[in-house]
């Protein structure tokens, strides 16, 4: 069957940017990249493949969908296609206008946000310039205690200058703005629901009102969430008639769900069964660099990782090609630091730590660790490559003494043990979102997004913090770039964490499914996907 790798070109806008091109005509482009065909056949194949319901079956449920509250991917995959943005990143990886038809940087500290007419929310609330400010208050509103505010921290005013022109001043010069305006956490719901949320007569954490082509249909918490059509979506509705969020944990099950004709759609397909994928008569697999990247985390705060000779031994006694060629078959490349290639401030100037067993078991001996120590190591129990990540750095760091006791946990408790620092090491990963070294950085590593906003190795150093700061408020572009590089290798000098590998995403997809784009920030939107055949206990292939 055909391999489809979908990795786009990187061209991120910084500085002062008027976007008026129309989000839909390149979310069409990059249905052509896909072998669609020409533009008649592909009108044919739509008219032909209108409604349905699309069923994707994932490892793990979502936490919450409410985007101020939310921290984890598997949130952000559902709620992506149920909010929208001011602006946004398409497939490239550029940004495009959303829900602000334009946008331009009327000096150093103002950003002026020209608002598209005639959008609803579900619940029939018009979205105008008072929506915009309701949500930003909300999201920056210490009781509201969002673990994305750090995003958000340098604005300082919200104004509506009239119905549809917004205009958001920041106390300093803040270049990532746009970028983070773009991130899911930034997504606009309905006035009247954060209202009704606040008195208690509604909750946002399971009952989301936003502006998307689909719209909160039920969520069965374990098994699945429904969504459906929005009929009166603001641009060309959706072809699907709803989508299915199924829950289900165990590999092997979701890959019979798809050979079956039961799912269109498998997230996380370890590479050894990519084979068995490229095998089936009615499913291909697909492929998509990623912009984030895969690390095995310290507590920085608790002995023996509060010293960082200990932390480099560890760091220099992993074999990352072993991971990357080994455990991903070659499906990713080793991470140097925690920037990707694809990310805005990533350098090849850098030093990696090397891989060395032996100055590793030196290093230990000098922090007074000559015979090694025990410690655990925790991973969640629905991701299969995380746990293999794990037994490979508990076989690794036995070589110098380190041994290693594995425990798994469901999601939701894994996410709260670490952001509780009730941790010694763990295997996590992070979707660099919005492009940007700031979000890599800031929200991993500064020490005021200690615990749940991000920083989940209690990272601590203040010439880090003020590196990142600086970069932030830069507005010559090239000078951020220098900021960024010192600030990363100074990340990898003092490994808080272990920066295993920046992987690929992989997916397996029904061959009925037309449009299905997977972006380099791990979502995927449905508004332009069609099915040609429903998944009904696979008797529909």
């Amino acid at each position: 069957m055909r391999k489809v790798s979908a990795i786009g070109s990187l061209v991120l806008l910084f500085g002062i940017a008027a976007c008026t091109d129309d989000g839909q005509n390149e979310t069409d482009e990059g249905n052509e990249a896909t072998g669609s065909g020409d533009s008649t056949g592909d009108e044919e194949a739509a008219e032909s493949s209108e409604g349905g319901n699309m069923v994707l079956v994932m490892p793990s449920d979502a936490v919450t969908l409410d985007p101020h509250d939310s921290t984890d991917v598997p949130s952000n995959i559902v709620f992506d296609n149920i909010y929208e943005t001011l602006v946004y990143h398409d497939e490239n990886t550029e940004l495009q206008p959303g829900l602000a038809e334009s946008y331009e940087q009327l000096d150093d500290l103002t950003w002026e946000f020209n608002l598209q007419e005639d959008v609803t929310f579900h619940d029939g609330e018009p979205f105008n310039a008072d929506a915009v400010v309701a949500n930003l208050d909300r999201l920056l509103d210490p009781d509201t205690a969002s673990p994305r505010a750090s995003l958000f921290e340098a604005i300082e005013d919200v104004e509506a200058v009239d119905e549809y022109t917004v205009h958001i001043t920041t106390d300093t010069p803040f270049s990532p703005l746009p970028a983070h305006l773009a991130h899911g956490s930034g997504s606009m719901m309905s006035p009247a629901a954060i209202e009704a949320d606040a008195e208690g007569e509604l909750n946002l954490d399971t009952e989301p009102v936003g502006t998307g082509p689909f719209e909160f249909e039920s969520w069965e918490q374990g098994n699945e969430i429904v969504l459906t059509n929005n009929p009166d979506y603001w641009e060309d509705p959706a072809h699907l008639d709803s989508v299915t969020y199924t829950v289900v944990p165990e590999q092997g099950t979701r890959l019979a769900m798809l050979e079956n004709g039961e799912a269109h759609f498998v997230q996380q397909v370890e590479p050894a069964n990519t084979e068995r994928v490229e095998q089936m008569e009615n499913a291909s697999i697909v492929t998509q660099e990623m912009l984030g990247f895969e690390y095995i985390g310290f507590n920085n705060e608790v002995e023996p990782f509060d010293d960082v000779q200990v932390r480099r031994a560890l760091s220099m006694a992993i074999d990352k090609d072993t991971i990357v060629e080994g455990l991903y078959e070659g499906y990713g490349t080793v991470a140097d630091g925690p920037l990707g290639d694809m990310v805005f401030g990533a350098s090849d100037d850098i030093e990696p730590l090397p891989y060395d067993p032996e100055q590793a078991e030196e290093l230990l001996a000098d922090a007074g660790y000559e015979d090694g120590f025990s410690t655990t190591l925790l991973t969640n129990d629905e991701n299969p490559m995380r746990i293999q990540m794990a037994e490979l750095a508990q076989d690794q760091l036995s070589d110098i003494g380190v041994e290693l006791s594995i425990e798994q946990m469901e999601w939701g408790a894994y996410l709260d043990t670490i952001a509780e620092g009730n941790s010694e090491m763990f295997v996590l990963g992070w979707s660099s979102a919005t492009g940007d070294a700031d979000y890599v950085l800031h929200p991993n590593f500064h020490s005021d997004n200690l615990g749940a906003p991000g920083n989940q190795t209690f990272y601590v150093n203040e010439a880090f913090d003020d590196l990142v700061i600086e970069a932030r408020e830069e507005t010559d572009e090239e000078t951020r770039l220098e900021l960024y590089e010192e600030a990363e290798q100074l990340l990898i000098d003092e490994a808080p964490a272990i920066f295993t590998d920046h992987n690929d995403y992989i997916v397996g997809v029904a061959d009925s499914v037309e449009g299905f784009d997977h972006h380099p920030n791990g979502l995927f939107p449905l508004d332009d996907v069609s099915i040609t055949e429903e998944a009904e206990g696979g008797s529909v292939y």
